[in-house]
Order: C-alpha cells, then sequence, then structure tokens
C-alpha cells in the first residue's frame, strides 16, 4: 500500500493511509479471535470460513445484524472507546444464540468522521474481545470515512454475525407448556438499548460523567458504559443438556416486546416482579426521570439480559449449569394458559 495516495481524496477530507494504518494497528486484536475454520486474514475482500459440519446432518445457517446505538455517545463524550464494540458483538450473537445457534464469525462497520488509526484500532479491539467471549471470529469488517456529514470526532460502529445450527437442535417453542420455568440471567446493567431516554434524562451533554454515586459504586460514565454481557457459551452449556423450549433477548422493548416472541399462541409469560433482581442504575434511572414502572419494563432490561423457559422439573438443572458458567441465574417466573403474553404481578 505504501504507493496509494491521492492528494485530491486527502483534500476532500479522506486520508486514505490512516485507513491502512488503522488495519495495521487493529491486526493484533484480531489475531485474538482466529480460531479453527478461519480461512483469510483481514485486509482482502471477503472475510472466508469454513465451518466444521461433523455430525450434523442438516445444517442451518442464522444471521444477525445490530448496532451499539446511541450509547456510543457516551463513549464519545468520555473519549473512552474499548467497551462498545463488546456490545456490538453482544447485540449480534445474544440474537442468534435464541434459535439454538453457536456463533461463527463476525463483521463490523464502523463509520467514521475523521480516521483516527488509534481510535479505530481499539474500538476494533473491543469487537475483538466480543469476539472472544462469544467464541467467532472476526473475518472482516469496513472503516468508512465521512467528511462532512459526520462531526470528525463522531462515528457510528455496528456489525453482524453468522452462525450455526443442526434444524434438529433450533430451538422450539411449540414444546412449551403451562408449568415450564423462565429462567433469569442477570444483566450487567443498561446494555445496549433505551440510551436515546438514559441520554435525556441524565442530559448527558451537560452533566459531570464523572460523578461518583454510592449506590452504583462507581461514576455515572462508568455505569453506562458497561458492556453488555454475552451469554453465547452459557445458553450453548445448557442447551446441551437440557431441552429448551425459548430463549429471549431482553433490549429494546424490555419484558413487554422481547419475552412474548418465544411464546407461542394460548400461553404468555407470568413474571414475579418481587424476584426480578434489578441493579441500581435502573433505580437511579427510573427516580430521575420520574418513568412510570410500566415503561421502565417497556424499555429496559430492569436487570434480567436473557431469559431461558425449560421444563419445570428441569429449572433446578439449568441453574445449575448456568452457575457452573459464572452466571449467577434464578427463577424469575413461569408460563401460563393465558391471552395476555406477558403479565408482571
Amino acid at each position: 500500500m505504501s504507493n496509494s495516495h491521492s492528494a485530491s481524496y486527502a483534500a476532500a477530507g479522506v486520508n486514505i493511509e490512516a485507513g491502512y494504518e488503522g488495519v495495521k494497528l487493529m491486526k493484533k486484536h484480531v489475531a485474538r479471535t482466529m480460531i479453527p475454520g478461519v480461512v483469510s486474514d483481514i485486509g482482502g475482500f471477503g472475510g472466508l470460513f469454513a465451518p466444521d459440519l461433523t455430525g450434523m446432518t442438516d445444517p442451518v445457517l442464522v444471521s444477525g445484524t445490530d448496532g451499539v446505538g446511541t450509547k456510543q455517545r457516551i463513549a464519545q463524550i468520555l473519549d473512552k472507546h474499548d467497551t462498545v464494540g463488546i456490545d456490538c458483538v453482544a447485540m449480534c450473537v445474544n440474537d442468534i444464540i435464541c434459535c439454538g445457534a453457536k456463533p461463527l464469525f463476525f463483521l463490523d462497520y464502523i463509520a467514521i468522521g475523521r480516521n483516527d488509526p488509534e481510535k479505530v484500532a481499539t474500538l476494533v479491539s473491543g469487537v475483538a474481545e466480543g469476539c472472544v467471549q462469544s467464541g467467532c471470529a472476526l473475518i472482516g469488517g469496513e472503516t468508512a470515512e465521512h467528511p462532512g456529514t459526520m462531526a470528525p470526532d463522531d462515528y457510528d460502529l455496528a456489525g453482524f454475525s453468522v452462525g450455526i445450527v443442526d434444524r434438529s437442535r433450533i430451538v422450539d417453542s411449540g414444546r412449551m407448556s403451562a408449568g415450564d420455568a423462565i429462567i433469569a440471567l442477570p444483566s450487567t446493567g443498561i446494555h445496549s438499548n433505551g440510551y436515546s431516554l438514559v441520554r435525556k434524562v441524565f442530559d448527558v451533554e451537560h452533566t459531570d460523567l464523572g460523578k461518583v454515586y454510592p449506590e452504583l459504586g462507581c461514576s455515572l460514565g462508568d455505569a453506562l458504559l458497561t458492556p453488555t454481557k454475552i451469554y453465547v457459551k452459557p445458553v450453548l452449556a445448557v442447551m446441551e443438556e437440557i431441552e429448551v423450549h425459548g430463549v429471549s433477548h431482553i433490549t429494546g422493548g424490555g419484558f413487554y416486546e422481547n419475552i412474548p416472541r418465544s411464546i407461542p399462541d394460548g400461553l404468555g409469560a407470568v413474571i414475579d416482579k418481587a424476584s426480578v433482581r434489578t441493579p441500581a442504575i435502573f433505580n437511579l434511572l427510573q427516580k430521575t426521570g420520574e418513568i412510570p414502572e410500566r415503561d421502565m419494563f417497556n424499555t429496559f432490561n430492569m436487570g434480567v439480559g436473557m431469559s431461558l423457559i425449560v421444563p419445570g422439573a428441569s429449572a433446578s438443572e439449568a441453574i445449575r449449569i448456568l452457575k457452573d458458567q459464572n452466571i449467577d441465574a434464578y427463577i424469575v417466573g413461569s408460563i401460563a394458559e393465558q391471552t395476555d403474553k406477558v403479565v408482571i404481578c
């Protein structure tokens, strides 16, 4: 790439040499994610991956795409960019695990006002960490400099993941029945949804995000930037031993929107509100913004980042497996015959 230089393009605000430097700096992070199946190195026109289909009779590819959303504005204000990449991966892989798929690989896309190689490499370091946590490979991506359409320090981070599952092992909600247990997998905080409301409530553009709140045990900024929990390995561990009837990734829309997505007609979730272990950040958010309780449960995860629905008789064993995976899971409700998809009482 040493002969690649365009003075005219640079005058328009695009530094292609900075892009090459960014790729050079991120390679050490990408190397951490290499797993069997990776065929190509970054820098080509496409990422190549050869999946191991051993033991599969009817493999099905599952894909998911998402971004960090306006949470990245907190990162920009604090000039801290090493964790939002974890959020980007989490939002994709936590979705595809809901049907039982193991993530294979991930690709990211960074749109940035001005290409800062160090910043881009730091963003990718978070993406790589998310890939390591979920056991998938980072096999490619794209950085696009957008002068004149984005402020120089602004960026938008998004990506997608592809996973695989044998058709016979796709999570089947048709097996669900009244009496099944709903197991809560705790979140690490707000994760990466609802941040337009979060930013409004805390007025983040004019607030001291470095202020430490005793109930949080850290600064407000640190609490808001806590990365999304990645649930891939713990959920796969449960699926290896127990029949799972439903999985919900609790994202934007909270309990009321996401839990019904894994429940068939004629059945609904009864959530024991008193059992929900809600982190302090949600209480501070609700109090500061005077947000009605129903809106909280209809916007945020409230401390439950993912839910699993399993036969009632298997609940204790599922919780044991999750605790062996360092997930302090617990029963948060049950499935009942009802017309309302979610009842929180």
